[in-house]
């Protein structure tokens, strides 16, 4: 074994690796003599489910012998394979939670090469049922018959018998990375826009030291035990970078580590790293999170994810949102659904619906989160949306701790913005009632050779400042300390008075020809003679009508509604024409027209009448009065505006419809680390501009000389 920058590496027969990028060269390159038979895309369906089998094959190894004659001992006492005290013997012989009966391994399956299918399938069989759960999950079997029709079946497995995947050889954070990178590039080669954004170890590191630090002195206590879930775990990360950075903390602490994934292969990566570090393999569930919650009525110290960006879920809709309506905040999604498009907060409700009670008395029990997301949970959606309610949900109730904003391209198959939050329903007494902001987008350093998107990584010196910022609890050039309400506001609704004036010209008659319920006298959903009847009264009606407003004189411009409206029944009246409410609305809209001079309409009840077109949304931040905002923001530019749904009341607004004015929160966080940088000077660009000249015109004498 050798190693390098302290990662451990792998040797072969002739090739000896330096990290987790070497590694997954080697096994793409070899995969490459499966070109013909397959193609790039596919070729995960062979080297994942191998690489998963020549892992657990290589941790079997130094047990191997003392298995089988242990076996052997125990059939000679009657006892058969299947006996559950079988089981259990050979568990502890081997010292991880499977074992594999065969009398084959990956050394000898090259000593038949004309039986290597059958050899192949009978070793994968003798596997104890939970590693054959994690192998069946690749769907293998099928491509053991393709590789041996194609002639590949032994020269690819032969390729795999000669690289030591043994822990020792191997760690396993390091083989978290191979497994993710070839992922990364499987998936490029399927041209997959990666929902699913693997977790750079670094940025899961950070993760970690934000939910660990401020249980630092607990953490250390002998003997404790501690539970940590992710929901979307994918190929287990998060899961092992915790428990290993646990282990450092405190030698004598214990991970107990839960998962749920969606996508199979994944799931089946993650199940074989649990059950090769001694974790209960039981504690990894396929499925999705939203409608199959793996983990029902469980409650967690810890919850890591990383969810996909932007998933769809519109398949689990009507799990999701019968949830939601039948058992409000007594399930998971009582706060509210975000758009169909975007399930990125449905997996923070579920994370948050797993917390543990905070005991009243002893301050006991409670848990933290931490979980990335892209910008978009920040702010997308009005107030009283999915999103916005969610938002609500989380601050009114002082859940949320902190959030950092990322550098960019830190992941490997987006370049995007992301964000990592912070909640906890157990804040230290300085922080409650408060959020801290941390813009860390300018820490980090750029990547020697870049791994998709990931261009940039964040050092230890960068997690340090980053995790010291957050522990600190301060102001600073990159730490902005808020109150929960500072993110909250109020919708109001900005009414201006519906102004018009009324002509009876030919244009617009001409308009009201065009006029949907003008239009309907003429038409009839009867047959027959009856219905003739009838369409032949609608177009005498509709004559009518244009004969009785054409007597108005189309030179008189009427400036208040209530006076054209006279004139109006009075024409209809010496016409003799009787025109229902729909005709009626149609016409003043038809001869109406926006105009400023004309005096303001009112309703029955003498109260202006809002003009739908001139309608405004102003957002008013929840710690100031409505009735102060407007009339400093709005009231100096519209003077005849008004709130909906609010009336002013000794100087304060007093919300009397509800409905009117809505609540909403969104985190602004780019906002407020703003910094205005001055334009330059004319002199100073002026001054680039001819140096730009010049070297175009340096560069054209050297073309045409």
């Amino acid at each position: 074994m050798a190693k390098m920058n302290g990662a451990a590496v792998a040797d072969t027969t002739n090739k000896r690796f330096a990290n987790f990028r070497e590694v997954a060269d080697f096994l793409w390159q070899n995969a490459e003599r499966m070109r013909g038979a397959y193609k790039p895309n596919e070729y995960d369906k062979v080297i994942l489910p191998l690489l998963v089998a020549r892992r657990l094959d290589c941790v079997l190894g130094p047990t191997k012998d003392k298995v089988l004659a242990r076996l052997d001992a125990l059939k000679d006492k009657g006892m058969k394979a299947s006996d559950p005290a079988v089981d259990v013997a050979l568990r502890k012989i081997t010292g991880v939670p499977f074992y594999n009966t065969s009398k084959l391994n990956f050394a000898k399956l090259k000593g038949d090469p004309n039986h290597i299918a059958q050899n192949l399938r009978g070793y994968l069989k003798a596997f104890s049922a939970n590693a054959r759960d994690i192998l069946e999950q690749f769907k293998f079997d099928e491509q053991i018959t393709r590789l041996d029709d194609a002639n590949l079946l032994y020269q690819v497995v032969g390729l795999f018998s000669e690289v030591d995947l043994h822990p020792d050889v191997v760690p396993n954070h390091v083989m978290g990375s191979v497994f993710e990178e070839l992922i990364r590039r499987f998936n490029e080669k399927k041209n997959e826009e990666a929902g699913d954004h693997y977790t750079p170890r670094e940025i899961i590191r950070l993760m970690v030291d934000l939910l660990f630090v401020e249980d630092d002195q607990a953490l250390r206590r002998a003997g404790i035990v501690r539970t940590l879930f992710d929901p979307a775990c994918g190929t287990g990360g998060m899961l092992s970078v915790a428990e290993e950075y646990l282990r450092e903390l405190n030698t004598d602490a214990r991970l107990e580590v839960f998962g749920q994934e969606l996508n199979p292969e994944s799931y089946a990566i993650c199940k074989s790293d649990m059950i090769i570090k001694g974790q209960n393999p039981e504690n990894i569930v396929r499925g999705n999170s939203f409608d199959q919650d793996g983990h029902a009525g469980r409650r967690f110290d810890y919850m890591l994810s990383n969810p996909p960006f932007g998933v769809d879920w519109k398949n689990v809709q009507k799990t999701v949102e019968a949830e939601r309506d039948t058992q409000g905040f007594a399930g998971r999604f009582g706060a509210g659904t975000p758009r169909i498009n975007d399930g990125a907060l449905l997996f923070l409700q579920h994370m948050i619906a797993k917390m543990k009670p905070v005991d009243s008395k002893t301050g006991e029990g409670g848990s933290r989160i931490g979980i990335v997301f892209n910008g978009s949970p920040l702010f997308t959606g009005d107030a009283g949306s999915g999103e916005s309610e969610i938002r609500r949900w989380v601050l009114e109730n002082d859940w949320l701790e902190a959030i950092v904003a990322l550098p960019d391209q830190l992941f490997y198959n987006t370049g995007i913005a992301t964000y990592i939050w912070v909640l906890t329903n157990k804040k230290p007494k300085h922080r409650r009632g408060k959020v801290q902001l941390i813009n860390a987008v300018d820490l980090f350093q750029k990547m020697k050779k870049s791994l998709g998107n990931k261009r940039n990584e964040l050092s230890p010196e960068h997690i340090a400042t980053i995790a010291t910022t957050f522990g600190e609890f301060r102001e600073s050039a990159i730490s902005r300390v808020f109150n929960n309400e500072d993110f909250g506001y109020r919708r109001i609704t900005v009414e201006r008075p519906l102004r018009l004036s009324f002509q009876a010209t030919p244009d617009r008659l001409a308009l009201l020809r065009d006029a949907k319920a003008f239009a309907a006298l003429a038409t009839s959903k009867k047959k027959g003679a009856a219905g003739d009847n009838e369409i032949a009264e609608g177009v005498e009606l509709q004559e009518a009508i244009l004969a009785a407003l054409g007597r108005l004189d189309p030179k008189t411009v009427y400036k208040k509604r209530e006076l054209f409206e006279e004139d109006l029944a009075g024409a209809l009246k010496r016409a003799g024409v009787i025109i229902p409410a729909p005709v009626r609305k149609a016409i003043l809209s038809a001869l109406g027209e926006r105009d400023v001079s004309a005096e303001v309409c009112t309703d029955s009840k003498g109260r202006p009448e809002p003009d739908g077109d001139m309608r405004d949304t102003e957002n008013v931040p929840l710690k100031e009065d409505i009735a102060v905002y407007f009339e400093r923001e709005v009231r100096p530019h519209v003077p005849d505006a008004w709130v909906a749904g609010i009336e002013i009341q000794n100087g304060k607004a007093v919300v009397v419809d509800e409905s009117k004015v809505k609540v909403g929160y969104e985190i602004p966080i780019s906002r407020h680390f703003y910094q205005y940088k001055p334009l330059r000077p004319l002199s100073v660009i002026e001054g680039e501009i001819r140096a730009l000249e010049k070297e175009i015109q340096g560069l054209l004498s050297e073309v045409l000389a």
